[in-house]
């Protein structure tokens, strides 16, 4: 049976095998582990291979993960969950990037207490490419309008665009979406020349988003296994 590390080297090679076979150069294609409900001891095992970039779902799950990793200061925490109001603060204190922003109440929440002593807070806006009604995220025509909202917020830098496709096996339909994706990501460069960030692709579809102009995939059950 595979072991957490090797799982996490199948991954990175995967990343770059999809890569080489569309001539994109490797770095250009980032990955996010995702540690979902898996304890810090775990998270800690795959930082000892390199790995920076950390993405939580679960806030109090979160918490308890970087207040045991405090040691490991140039762990960058991603909050990938969907936010309600009340808990805004504790991710405006305790996290360098937000990938799940659609309404103007929590970017201006997020905002608002952001601690002046850290940098502003990173933020990728969730656009719902599939345009399924019981999804989360912006439609489409509604991301430039949130964007110059978010740029007129000083505690809050604009990174980019974030996604969770429908979950289908049609891959003609994903790349699809994938494409719009990339397509709303250029239109919002023209503008925004900041945003360098497309959020696509998991376990599942990380070849085809990685074809299709992703620049971070969302990878958690292929590293960290199955949630408890």
């Amino acid at each position: 049976m595979s072991t957490l590390v090797d799982r996490y080297h199948q991954v990175q090679s995967r990343i770059h095998t999809a890569c080489e076979q569309v001539n994109r150069p490797i770095p250009e294609v980032k990955l996010l582990a995702v540690s979902k409900t898996k304890p810090a001891e775990m998270v800690k095992e795959i930082y000892k291979q390199g790995q920076r970039s950390f993405g939580e779902n679960y806030l109090q799950d979160a918490i308890d993960k970087i207040e045991a990793l405090t040691e490991l200061s140039d762990i960058e925490w991603h909050f990938i969950g969907p936010i309600q109001s009340n808990k805004t603060r504790p991710i405006a204190e305790n996290f360098q990037w937000v990938e799940t922003l659609e309404r103007e109440k929590i970017a201006q929440r997020l905002n608002d207490q952001r601690p002046d002593e850290m940098p502003p807070l990173k933020v990728l806006i969730q656009v719902n490419i599939s345009a399924e009604a019981q999804k989360s995220g912006l439609k489409t025509e509604d991301v430039a309008a949130f964007a110059d909202l978010i740029d007129s917020l000083p505690r809050l830098t604009l990174r980019g665009l974030m996604c969770i496709p429908e979950a289908t096996d049609n891959e003609t339909l994903l790349a699809e979406q994938f494409d719009n994706m990339h397509k709303l990501l250029q239109s919002l460069q023209t503008k925004h020349p900041q945003c360098d960030t497309l959020s696509m692709g998991m376990s599942a579809d990380l070849d085809l988003a990685v074809k299709h102009h992703t620049t971070q995939v969302r990878i958690g059950t292929d590293i960290f296994g199955a949630r408890a």
